[in-house]
C-alpha cells in the first residue's frame, strides 16, 4: 500500500472511517492531520459499533499505530472521553496513540465562542458543529492558541491556560453571550491534560523514521472536499483543508511521500449544516430517512440528501489527485427501479461541468441528469464484485467514468465484511 491518503469527495459523511478501517489491514500507522472532533468516523466490527471524533480508525486493529497530528485541533477533554470509551471496549491505545506536540488544543471557552458567534448570525448561521474548531484554529492563525506540548510545563500551562479563558470572557461578553467559567474551566482542562501526557510527542519525527523504514503510513481524512476551508462552498466550510494537501501541511509529510490518494463518495449525495446542494432532492432524503439511514455520527442531525453529484466529485478529483473511488452505500438505493446522477449544472444559458465559485452562481444552478436504471435487488449480503447485479456494477462504472477516476472499492453496509475490493 506504501503512503495513502483517504479523503472526502463530497461535503463529509462519506463512510471515510468504515473504509479506514478497511485499508487498515494493510497498514502500520494511520494518522489524522486535519479537523477536530467535529468529525464522527462509524465503524463496526462485528456486532459492535464504534464512533470516533478524534482518534484514527486504526486503533481497532491491535498492531496499528496511530497519530493524531499536528494539523488537529484536539479537545482535551473529549480526548480523554474517547480513550476512556474504548478502555471500556477492552481497547487499550496507550503505546499506539501518539499525539503531535505542536497540536493545538480546543477548550471549552472555543465552544462558548462557537455558539455565540452563530447565534450572531441568525438566518446565515454557518450550521457548524459547535464543537470549537472554527475559535481554535483562529486562535492558531492569530498566534494566541496553546500546542499540546505545552502541557509538559504544567504551572507555565496552567498560568497560559488562565490567560486564555479571560482573554475568551471578554469576548464572549462582548457577543452578549455568558462567560465561562475560570476555576471549572481550569480544573477539567488540568485534569485531563495530566491523562494526556504519556500521549504527547514528535509525531513529525516519528513518521519520517517510520517512512525511512519502510513502514505503511495511511492518512485518514475528516470532512470532505466541499468543506475545505479554501476548495469548498466557502462560507459553508469547516476550518482547516480536508483536501489532500492539508494531509501533508497537517502532519509533516512532504507530497514527494505520497503514492495515492483514495477519495471516498456515497452512492448518492448528503450534506449536513447550510449551504448549496444542486442535487438535494426530498425524493431521496424521504426514501434514506425513512430506512433509518442518514443521521450524523457527531450531531445527531438529519443529513440533507440528494443524487449522485458527478460535478462536486469530478472536481474533487481534480483537486485532490484521486487515483482511486471508493462508493460507499449502494446498499441505500436497491430499492429504486431508477436512480439519477447529475452530470452538469445549468445556470441560465451557462453549463458548468465543475462547481462555480461564486456562491451566488452557485444557488442558482440547477442539475442537469442522466437515468440508470435501479437493480431491485439486496445487496448487503454480496462480498464479490462479479456477483453485484449487473446494473449495480454499470452503476458504479458509470460514476467512476464520469467523474475521471477508477473505482476501486464497492460498499454494501456498514460492517467491515461488507466492504468489495475491484
Amino acid at each position: 500500500m506504501s503512503n495513502t491518503i483517504l479523503v472526502g469527495a463530497q461535503w463529509g459523511d462519506e463512510g471515510k472511517g468504515k473504509i479506514i478501517d478497511f485499508m487498515t489491514e494493510q497498514a502500520d500507522i494511520v494518522v489524522r492531520a486535519q479537523g477536530g472532533a467535529n468529525a464522527g468516523h462509524t465503524v463496526i466490527v462485528g456486532k459492535t459499533q464504534y464512533i470516533l471524533h478524534l482518534i484514527p480508525s486504526g486503533i481497532l486493529r491491535k498492531r496499528t499505530t496511530c497519530v493524531i497530528g499536528n494539523g488537529v485541533v484536539v479537545d482535551p477533554i473529549g480526548l480523554v472521553e474517547e480513550i476512556d470509551g474504548l478502555l471500556k471496549a477492552g481497547i487499550d491505545p496507550k503505546g499506539r496513540l501518539h499525539v503531535s506536540d505542536c497540536a493545538h488544543m480546543v477548550f471549552p471557552y472555543h465552544k462558548a465562542l462557537d455558539a455565540a458567534r452563530e447565534a450572531l448570525k441568525g438566518k446565515n448561521k454557518i450550521g457548524t458543529t459547535m464543537r470549537g474548531i472554527g475559535p481554535a484554529y483562529g486562535d492558531k492563525i492569530d498566534r494566541v492558541g496553546l500546542r499540546i506540548g505545552s502541557i509538559r510545563n504544567p504551572k507555565r500551562f496552567a498560568e497560559q491556560l488562565e490567560q486564555s479563558i479571560k482573554r475568551a470572557n471578554a469576548m464572549l461578553k462582548a457577543l452578549g453571550a455568558k462567560p465561562v467559567s475560570v476555576k471549572a474551566t481550569r480544573e477539567s482542562v488540568l485534569k485531563a491534560t495530566r491523562r494526556l501526557k504519556p500521549y504527547v510527542a514528535n509525531t513529525f519525527q516519528m513518521l519520517h523514521e517510520a517512512t525511512a523504514a519502510k513502514k505503511r503510513i495511511l492518512f485518514e481524512g475528516a470532512q470532505g472536499t466541499f468543506l475545505d476551508i479554501d476548495h469548498g462552498t466557502y462560507p459553508y466550510v469547516t476550518s482547516s483543508n480536508t483536501t489532500s494537501g492539508g494531509m501533508c501541511t497537517g502532519s509533516g509529510m512532504p507530497p514527494t511521500m505520497i503514492n495515492r490518494v483514495v477519495g471516498v463518495a456515497k452512492a448518492y449525495t448528503t450534506r449536513v449544516g447550510e449551504g448549496p446542494m444542486p442535487s438535494e432532492d426530498i425524493v431521496v432524503g424521504d426514501l434514506l430517512h425513512g430506512m433509518g439511514r442518514e443521521f450524523g455520527a457527531t450531531t445527531g442531525r438529519e443529513r440533507r440528501c440528494g443524487w449522485f453529484d458527478a460535478v462536486t466529485v469530478r472536481q474533487a478529483v481534480m483537486v485532490n489527485g484521486i487515483t482511486d473511488l471508493a462508493v460507499t452505500n449502494f446498499d441505500g438505493l436497491d430499492t429504486l427501479p431508477e436512480i439519477k446522477v447529475c452530470v452538469v449544472y445549468r445556470a441560465g444559458s451557462k453549463r458548468f461541468d465543475l462547481q462555480p465559485t461564486d456562491l451566488d452562481v452557485l444557488v442558482k444552478c440547477k442539475p442537469v441528469y442522466e437515468t440508470f436504471p435501479g437493480w431491485l435487488k439486496p445487496t448487503d449480503k454480496i462480498r464479490n464484485w462479479k456477483d453485484l447485479p449487473p446494473n449495480a456494477r454499470r452503476y458504479g462504472q458509470a460514476l467512476a467514468k464520469l467523474t475521471g477516476t477508477k473505482l476501486r472499492y464497492a460498499s454494501v453496509g456498514p460492517a467491515r465484511a461488507q466492504t468489495i475490493t475491484l
